[in-house]
């Protein structure tokens, strides 16, 4: 098992921590080295119980990539395989103050509260060699340390498929909320809480192409209709 970082937005962290309907999906797109145009790239799986197995001696778990039909290339997510874990990185800041006799202090530990600018909710953590004098605004995710993260998933699939190809249950796996009253998996949760008229409605579907667009680059936007990988996860509770 392996663990790697992964960066969230706020919108994402509070989807994935809510019980009704939580988040337990992520597409990232796929950085394809080259568009050969004598091919073109395919899905694939590999792993499995006849799939080889890694230069540790651990067995390949089934998984989803991409490969080239011309030039034979194959692609498997730089995200992580089942079972690998990811710590989730979010905007975050050091909470609290120092009387100034405790200014930087050198030795030991002590309790310092990190802020997550998600929800707002903070949680103690004991630090060694904390400097009272840290800087206490917003820090962006990219620069969450691995102790500060809150946040642990763990990895039970994942497959290579086009932007496009997104079902509606997996729009909503997304943690994009349906705005239309339609679909079993929505009916009896949206009848208590959607209120929209018919052209603010959207489906989780169609939500997702929105959110998409909205954070894509021009190149990997909804409809150039890239490669993306998708990552399904569960919560590892602390």
């Amino acid at each position: 098992m392996k663990e790697r970082p992964i960066l969230m937005s706020g919108a994402m962290v509070r989807a994935t921590l809510r019980d009704v309907y939580p988040k337990t999906q992520t597409r990232r797109l796929v950085k394809l080295p080259h568009n050969n145009p004598l091919g073109q790239w395919e899905p694939m799986t590999f792993g499995g119980p006849n799939g080889g197995r890694t230069s540790a001696g651990a067995a390949v778990p089934l998984q989803g990539g991409v490969w080239h039909t011309r030039t034979g290339e194959c692609l498997a997510s730089p995200h992580g395989q089942p079972g690998d874990r990811l710590w989730v990185r979010e905007a975050w800041r050091y909470d609290g103050w120092c009387p100034s006799q405790y200014r930087n202090m050198a030795q030991g530990a002590m309790a310092v509260g990190i802020r997550y600018a998600a929800d707002d909710a903070m949680i103690d953590h004991r630090v060694e060699d904390f400097s009272c004098d840290k800087h206490m605004s917003l820090r962006p995710s990219i620069h969450m340390p691995r102790w500060a993260s809150r946040l642990t998933l763990e990895i039970t699939d994942v497959r290579a498929e086009r932007l496009q190809d997104i079902s509606e249950q997996d729009a909503a796996s997304e943690g994009v909320e349906s705005l239309r009253n339609e679909g079993e998996l929505w009916k009896d949760y949206l009848r208590s809480t959607a209120h929209c008229d018919e052209l603010l409605c959207l489906s989780a579907r169609e939500s997702f192409r929105t959110l998409w667009d909205k954070l894509a680059a021009p190149d990997a936007d909804w409809q150039t209709n890239p490669w993306v990988w998708v990552i399904e996860f569960k919560r590892v509770m602390p």
